[in-house]
């Protein structure tokens, strides 16, 4: 009987891991884990750890590690369907029904990984043969280890079109080419697809060999440097990473798991010392690769050349990767010096310089920053506007609307940082302030009443919203901030019309101010007054200036989401005819992340409200604590 992936992924997820381990093994909280001394070895100290979120148990010591099948399997002796179906009562699924052409595949697939066993064990030992002379030349050469050598399984392949043929001869000729190891051309005979290569064997997650990556030892024209298998029933070059059955259990090991650019780099990294190293099969990383990676460690390290080559499959992989990023993960970047990769990194300053880079990783967002920045000249305000163009493109890509948020915060902090550069940065040449000792600039000139009451009356509607009084005030405060912000700004203007004259006059007025200033910006009567019984950092004399900056950072982000968000709930209610299951769970999602926003506003106004109730009585009776919004 053949399962679907699908189904079997279905199993898993119903299956609490922890739950199922615990009827036969005492498991112990630790973190997000659980820990025991492991079942399948003697021990004293706890080494064996189970991940509900993952869904695997893996052992340090004796490095068991599997699923819930394989717990089953492994744990109470049962034949993988026997665990399976009991697994299956337990989670209330239904077996599906025997299907005779999936199980005619299974057949077939279980076949062609007998034929690659026995393609890799004679290649192996044409290595060892007179006629492997030249593959053993080069291996010495790049200074591999028989050991290494005996690990990673290198072999060669003869130069002959019938060799393979001949040595495989128990197999259907049909099996040799569906397997990629044949090359079947009209009206000619087949031929064997590697000749004259130094052969090593590529391994699924269960390390058994299903393809083959071969290079070539002689130059010859038309010829590549390195051939892989195609894609075959058991080969799909877009889900594989080279090395992963190795590398995963040293990632767990080590917190680190390391992307190359090829296999060679692989195996160079892991005589190093350096064994959680992957790669992928000639092509940029996949989503699906990088799924891959994710699941043995969460934050892997991209270690690619300094050239150009390098670096543009460095932001391939992190373009490919900002759709998929979700709390915890996330990829990190390593850049090797322009003209070396790992081995020659290795050759020539040894393992230290290696180490050292690997512990110093760039993030996602510094590569993006800097790749962006450098693409194309900034000299002129179109330049730069094409800059900012172009970073918020990438934001907009990212489904996780929290980490959304974030990136979108930290890029435009740093666009803000370089296209607005603090006042005396712009104006180097202006006459310094000849005032009096002491005496301070003016202050932007009083505005005329009217224009006063003209504001006064555009923030009527903020007047009833603790969060979006808070937000105003902390800019008062802090009008060097304000700059910073303005697209968040002009965002919420966009969103809330009436609120547009106060923000246009806010970023208009901020401008006039010297750096470092924080003289008022309004006159008291056009704006409405600060929210009583808050305590939001930025509205709390002697708050920490860090806090200060991002608590007003996250205050606007969560500004300029609510009103999206109840524009998004009004849409998505005006699809329940239509779609009323959809439109139902969609706006359960959205409310959901409404009610989410309105508790962080809330903590954030009680947080400083419970630290300065130390130190500050309140009257009898009084409300301390004031919620998201005064109305609804």
């Amino acid at each position: 009987m053949a399962l679907s992936p699908q189904w079997l992924d279905e199993l898993k997820t119903r299956t609490t891991l922890s739950a199922l381990i615990m009827r036969t093994t005492k498991l112990t909280r630790a973190g997000n884990e659980w820990k025991a001394c492991c079942p399948f070895h003697s021990e004293k100290t706890p080494s064996f750890y189970v991940n509900d979120a993952k869904g695997f148990y893996h052992c340090f010591g004796c490095q068991a590690h599997g699923s819930a099948i394989d717990w089953m399997m492994q744990q109470h002796g049962l034949e993988f369907m026997d665990a399976v179906k009991e697994l299956a009562v337990s989670a209330g699924m239904d077996v599906p029904a025997p299907d005779p052409q999936a199980a005619r595949r299974a057949e077939e697939r279980a076949s062609l990984h007998d034929v690659m066993l026995a393609a890799q064990e004679w290649l192996v030992a044409n290595l060892r043969q007179p006629v492997g002379a030249k593959a053993r030349d080069y291996l010495a050469s790049r200074g591999f280890s028989d050991a290494i050598c005996r690990e990673f399984g290198f072999g060669y392949a003869p130069d002959e079109r019938q060799a393979l043929k001949q040595a495989l001869g128990k197999f259907e000729e049909q099996m040799l080419i569906e397997a990629g190891l044949r090359i079947a051309v009209d009206d000619k005979e087949p031929y064997d697809r590697f000749r004259d290569r130094l052969m090593l064997p590529i391994q699924d997650a269960r390390g058994r060999v299903i393809a083959f990556g071969g290079r070539i030892l002689e130059k010859r024209e038309g010829a590549p440097k390195y051939l892989n298998s195609p894609d075959t029933p058991l080969f799909d070059k877009s889900r594989t990473l080279y090395n992963l059955h190795r590398a995963a259990p040293a990632a767990r090991k080590s917190g680190r798991l390391i992307a190359v650019e090829g296999y060679m780099d692989v195996i160079a990294l892991a005589a190093a010392g350096f064994a959680e190293a992957v790669a992928p099969m000639g092509t940029a990383l996949t989503e699906q690769q990088i799924e891959l990676m994710w699941r043995a460690c969460e934050k892997p390290v991209l270690c690619f050349d300094g050239d150009a080559a390098g670096q543009r499959a460095a932001m391939k992989a992190v373009v490919r990767a900002l759709p998929l990023l979700r709390p915890g993960h996330t990829l990190q970047i390593v850049t090797l010096p322009e003209g070396l990769d790992p081995d020659d990194l290795i050759k020539e300053r040894g393992k230290a310089a290696m180490g050292k880079l690997l512990d110093a990783p760039r993030s996602m967002i510094d590569l993006i920053w800097t790749h962006e920045s450098a693409a194309a000249p900034l000299a002129s305000p179109e330049d730069k506007a094409g800059l900012k163009a172009r970073l918020l493109a990438h934001v907009d890509t990212i489904a996780d609307s929290d980490i959304r948020a974030l990136y979108r915060r930290e890029l435009l902090d740093r666009y803000g940082a370089f296209a607005f550069p603090p006042r005396e940065a712009r104006q180097a040449n202006r006459p310094a302030w000849q005032g009096r000792p002491g005496q301070r600039p003016a202050a932007p000139a009083r505005m005329d009443p009217q224009h006063a009451a003209n504001l006064r009356k555009s923030a009527e509607g903020a007047s009833r919203d603790v969060l979006t009084r808070a937000v105003l005030h902390g800019f008062l405060r802090c009008p060097e901030l304000i700059s910073a912000h303005a697209d968040s700004l002009f965002e919420l203007a966009r969103a809330l019309p009436h609120l547009a004259p106060l923000v246009d006059n806010l970023i208009d007025r901020a401008e006039s101010l010297e750096a470092g200033e924080n003289l008022p910006i309004f006159d008291p009567d056009s704006v409405p007054p600060p929210p009583d019984n808050t305590r939001f950092s930025f509205l709390v004399e002697g708050s920490d200036p860090v806090e200060v900056r991002e608590d007003l950072a996250e205050a606007v982000s969560l500004l300029v989401e609510r009103p999206a968000l109840e524009a998004a709930i009004k849409a998505v209610t005006a699809r329940f005819d239509a779609d009323p299951e959809g439109a139902f769970a969609e706006q359960q999602l959205l409310r959901k992340r409404k009610l989410e926003i309105e508790e962080r506003i809330g903590q954030m106004a009680r947080k400083r409200a419970a630290a300065y109730a130390v130190d500050t009585p309140t009257p009898d009776g009084a409300d301390t604590s004031e919620g998201a919004s005064e109305t609804e």
